[in-house]
């Protein structure tokens, strides 16, 4: 939402929370942009105004990267429009793209923001592995050939458990944020296909930290760095010691608690 328009946002009738699920191959990420580039939100908004019969700006829980994917993104926005609440997700996906899904729709509170009221996220992270890449999860997998130590990145991964600081997988370029949070779990497990599923489960996440994240622990799993030097890294609070950031496909919010 633009903040410029927020006081004329709030002086509408009706706040009303979606819950939107998205393959983000095709976009620049969920955060509006000025054509001709084309955002999550940009097709959200259009469409929803149709709907709603009058301008919609949406705030969002999070604003994940070009390539990222979404099962639980939640947005709010206000508006007059009178719609019946259960009619909106039929009404969202008649207009959409395929790859543009709302899965729920309800009447929050006025108070309520998806970015502001959200109180933990869980993202997860799947990596493709085999001797030969498979074409079917290119998009929404990381490939890695090589195969990877499962027990050695879950004791990794145990680490990131409890408050800590976590510059050392903070990106340059995002917001000013205090860089200490809490994870609740963090963790890896093997399904079916030969994938390596990652799930990361905390009260927030600072830019790129989940990929940053992901990238180091994964050369945990190839032998290239010790549980010893993962340490090190983390406590370090220094981005430049740790690995390359893991690649946007394998990566979806998940879900979003409030």
């Amino acid at each position: 939402m633009k903040t410029e328009h927020k006081e004329e946002m709030k002086a509408r009738r009706r706040n009303i929370a979606l819950k939107v699920a998205y393959d983000g191959t095709a976009y620049h990420g969920f955060q509006r942009q000025s054509p001709p580039v084309t955002a999550v939100q940009n097709v959200l908004e259009r469409k929803l105004a149709v709907i709603f019969g009058d301008t919609i700006e949406l705030a969002a829980s999070g604003r994940t990267d070009a390539g990222v994917h979404a099962y639980g993104q939640v947005v709010n926005f206000f508006t007059n429009g009178s719609i019946p609440i259960d009619k909106v997700p039929m009404a969202a996906n008649s207009l959409l793209p395929d790859d543009i899904v709302v899965k729920e729709a309800w009447e929050a509170d006025f108070d309520f923001s998806a970015r502001h009221s959200a109180k933990a996220k869980t993202y997860i992270y799947r990596i493709q592995q085999g001797a030969t890449p498979n074409p079917l999860t290119a998009r929404y997998a990381w490939y890695e050939r090589r195969p990877l130590d499962i027990n050695l990145m879950q004791q990794a991964l145990a680490m990131l458990e409890g408050t800590h600081d976590f510059s050392a997988f903070r990106a340059a370029g995002g917001a000013p944020m205090s860089p200490v949070r809490t994870i609740y779990e963090a963790k890896v497990e093997e399904k079916p296909g030969n994938l390596l599923e990652f799930t990361i489960y905390g009260n927030g996440f600072l830019y790129h930290m989940v990929r940053n994240i992901i990238g180091t622990v994964a050369n945990v799993g190839l032998g290239r760095i010790s549980l010893e030097r993962f340490a090190e890294i983390f406590a370090s609070l220094d981005r430049h010691q740790a690995s390359a950031t893991a690649p946007a496909c394998g990566l979806y919010l998940y879900r979003v608690e409030y």
